[in-house]
């Protein structure tokens, strides 16, 4: 079964991936550019809730862990890795560029492990530091096990090109673990404009053809011969030599693949037929995948997100049906939905809740029942739950908020959201999306004047429904508050205005009432298929 894990890769990779039994690694880890990334969603009413909320920071500085993973990299046993980051050392000093290659070094050491001998690593960077994780990525896996830096173009234009060349390209590095990788070779489809110009010439039986030279592009005297062919003619090699053997040769001929010129002096062609052709053989420049616009319907809004198309190529080349396919940062998690979508098992790894949630979404919206994950360390019981809350109440709100069915708070700085911490979304008068408001309390000091304020935001916004979160119980002077607001009929039922809801109800089985809940990221509003139309139901989107 795939499994998706809440925690840091480093610690997941060694507690609960054994060695080499992963196919495929796929990495898009933060490329060390000093920028805090913000999670854009947009309400699908297209107003009102827009807003980000901050992820993580893509932010690396010199302290104790980047320390501790030199030391691991001392013990690790390569000596190459551990000379190289002495190297690094020395030269460019103890600064957050080495914190970060000392980071991706440990990391990259328990990747290269938990690869089998026939798997492949892409690792995808900006030019912020790829040059030195390409010497990381020599050291870890071996100058001969380089495959190629694919170069993928990310976007059309840059505006900041005033001193510098705009900076349009990421960079892919491709890397195997031994001689002999799994490779599927991918081929790009022909254009209409190549077919018409190149495959110009129909034989007999109506099959289009074009021709290729068949002079070796080097001296090679072993190649160096005339050739009879069976028209009767015997033909001249180019000084360099042919393309083949003479008893290749021979079969082309016999198969009726060799095109012979019209003077008896000219030179002999290799016939290729447009039918057998697959398309022409990937380049290492990939320009032909455009990166996410602003309405693409896979967009969930993530600053990094990569389109699916991009590891759809990834994985279809380098593993098949049935092989595991690791993303250790999966972010929003495009990598394991491709894999997913192909056939492939996987297992992903992020840090926050708010990602794990955003993936959880994004595969049970995707395939439904079709998919069948474990999610490792997220809160399980009531008492795990509540620990979250205490020990982490930011990672808490995401958590609990993605768990109802909602989409975090995403208003920048905490402080001037009145309480509010996320959005719901629902289907409302004729059926049209509106939005309701979540307030989480993850501490125990709550109060009635909490849930005045959430009814203040509701008002000043217009919101009709909202749901006052708390990981403890409720006072009564907060259940009497939340009731004196009434109850909102609606096309779908009755229910609360504004409700309280706690963690015990949520571990009870319960759910909050709602209306048919839908997702923000759907251009048009479609309703949660366990979702009932129901007067009354209940909905939730996990």
């Amino acid at each position: 079964m795939s499994q998706l894990y809440y925690g840091d890769n480093l610690d997941v990779l060694r507690e609960h991936v054994p060695d080499e039994s992963v196919d495929l690694i796929y990495l898009d880890p933060p490329f060390n550019s000093n920028a805090s990334y913000n999670i854009l969603f947009k309400s699908p009413i297209g107003s009102g809730a827009d807003a980000s909320i901050e992820a993580f920071d893509d932010t690396w500085s010199w302290g104790p862990a980047a320390e501790e993973a030199l030391l691991d990299i001392m013990h690790s046993g390569n000596h190459a890795l551990h000379t190289l980051m002495q190297a690094m050392r020395a030269s460019i000093g103890t600064n957050a560029m080495l914190a970060y290659l000392a980071m991706m070094a440990v990391r990259l050491v328990e990747l290269h492990r938990v690869l089998k001998p026939t798997g492949s690593l892409y690792l995808h960077c900006d030019p912020t530091a790829s040059h030195y994780l390409k010497l990381v990525l020599d050291a870890v896996f071996g100058l001969e096990r380089y495959r190629n830096e694919i170069v993928w173009k990310r976007t059309s234009a840059h505006g900041n090109v005033s001193a510098t060349y705009g900076d349009v390209t990421d960079t892919i590095f491709y890397y195997s673990k031994g001689p002999s990788p799994v490779w599927n070779k991918p081929m790009m489809p022909l254009s209409e404009k190549h077919i018409d110009t190149k495959y110009n010439q129909v034989d007999a039986s109506g099959r289009r053809f074009t021709t290729r030279d068949m002079r070796n592009p080097g001296v090679r005297p072993n190649l160096h011969y005339d050739y009879a062919a069976l028209n009767g003619i015997t033909y001249k090699p180019h000084p360099n030599g042919w393309t083949c053997t003479q008893n290749k040769m021979r079969q082309y001929d016999e198969e009726g693949l060799l095109h012979y010129p019209a003077k008896s002096d000219g030179r002999l062609r290799l016939k290729l037929y447009l039918d057998e052709r697959g398309g022409r053989p990937m380049q290492n420049l990939w320009d032909d995948i455009p990166p996410l616009n602003s309405q693409a319907q896979e967009r969930l809004g993530y600053p990094t997100q990569k389109p699916r198309a991009l590891l759809e190529r990834i994985i279809t080349a380098s593993s098949n049906p049935g092989d595991v396919v690791l993303d250790p940062f999966c972010g929003c998690g495009t990598a394991v939905d491709a894999a997913q979508k192909l056939g492939r098992r996987w297992i992903g790894i992020d840090v926050t809740h708010l990602a794990i949630g955003l993936i959880e979404k994004r595969l049970r919206e995707g395939y439904g029942d079709g998919v069948e994950f474990e999610t490792v360390g997220v809160p399980r019981d009531l008492a795990s739950a509540q620990r979250l809350a205490r020990d982490d109440p930011h990672q808490f709100q995401a958590w609990i908020t993605l768990k109802l069915g909602g989409w975090p708070w995403m208003g920048g700085k905490k402080g001037g959201d009145k309480g509010v911490d996320g959005y719901f979304y629902y289907l409302g008068r004729g059926a049209k999306p509106e939005t309701g408001v979540i307030s989480v309390k993850a501490g125990t000091h709550i109060n009635p004047a909490m849930v005045r304020d959430l009814w203040g935001v509701m008002q000043r916004d217009k919101h009709p429904l909202g749901v006052f979160v708390c990981a403890g119980l409720p006072t009564r002077g907060m259940a009497e508050e939340a009731a004196a607001h009434g109850i909102a009929e609606m096309e779908f039922g009755r229910f609360p205005r504004l409700q309280i809801f706690t963690l015990a109800e949520l571990f009870g089985g319960l759910k909050p009432k709602l209306p048919p809940l839908v997702s923000p990221n759907r251009r048009a509003a479609r309703v949660e298929t366990r979702a009932s139309h129901q007067p009354g139901a209940q909905a939730s989107l996990l």
